[in-house]
């Protein structure tokens, strides 16, 4: 228990000190602030949240958040089709869009291959990629993993499970530094690197 002199604020800046980035000072700041806003505010924010954690839905195709079945991205009859970026989650879709530099569409793993943490292949979407490629006539496959250890040894698993179905496999320019994930780089830098991407075979040591 904090000295708040108020158990119902000591309880709110707990649950927000359990968010990802948020300490005790902050959890604190965002508390007084909402305590000093109108009652519409607060609850607005409340319902939002609820809303979001009942309806939110994840697209049927790529995985990707969606209000409906399937989303946006992937019912866009403007973005190329025979094109798929395989990324590790749902921030990193948003931080190449944020390039306005790719128009084709993602396929989202839900993680990367990480035997320290008990992941293996079974445990993310990879059979429903290899379905896509065959059953929606995939021309490139673009491996935009994390340049780790981890997403290293995704993309060298994914590139054994495909290299035999007639599709490209490309991977960004090392224009992410190594050991960066794609959320943080820049956009430029990250618009290039999906511009400038490179057949995958090129990139394996031999």
């Amino acid at each position: 228990m904090n000295n708040y002199s108020s158990k119902l604020l000591d309880q709110v800046v707990e649950e927000f000190a359990k968010l990802p980035g948020i300490g005790k000072k902050t959890a604190l700041r965002l508390a007084l602030h909402l305590l000093h806003k109108d009652s519409n505010d607060a609850e607005s924010l409340a319902n939002s949240l609820i809303k979001m954690k009942n309806e939110v839905q994840f697209c049927k195709f790529c995985h990707n958040i969606s209000d409906e079945e399937v989303c946006e991205i992937c019912s866009n009859p403007k973005r190329e089709k025979s094109v798929l970026c395989v990324v590790e989650d749902i921030r990193d879709v948003i931080a190449i869009e944020n390039t306005s530099q790719y128009r084709g569409r993602y396929h989202i793993l839900g993680g990367i291959i990480s035997p320290m943490e008990g992941i293996g292949p079974d445990d993310l979407n990879i059979r429903s990629l290899l379905a896509r490629i065959t059953d929606e006539d995939i021309e490139e496959i673009i491996l935009a993993l994390p340049t780790t250890i981890e997403g290293d040894t995704t993309s060298f698993y994914l590139y054994k499970q495909i290299r035999d179905l007639e599709v490209i496999v490309s991977t960004i320019a090392r224009g992410i530094s190594i050991g960066d994930d794609l959320e943080y780089a820049d956009e430029v830098t990250l618009g290039r690197s999906i511009l400038n991407r490179l057949p995958y075979e090129s990139t394996i040591k031999k």
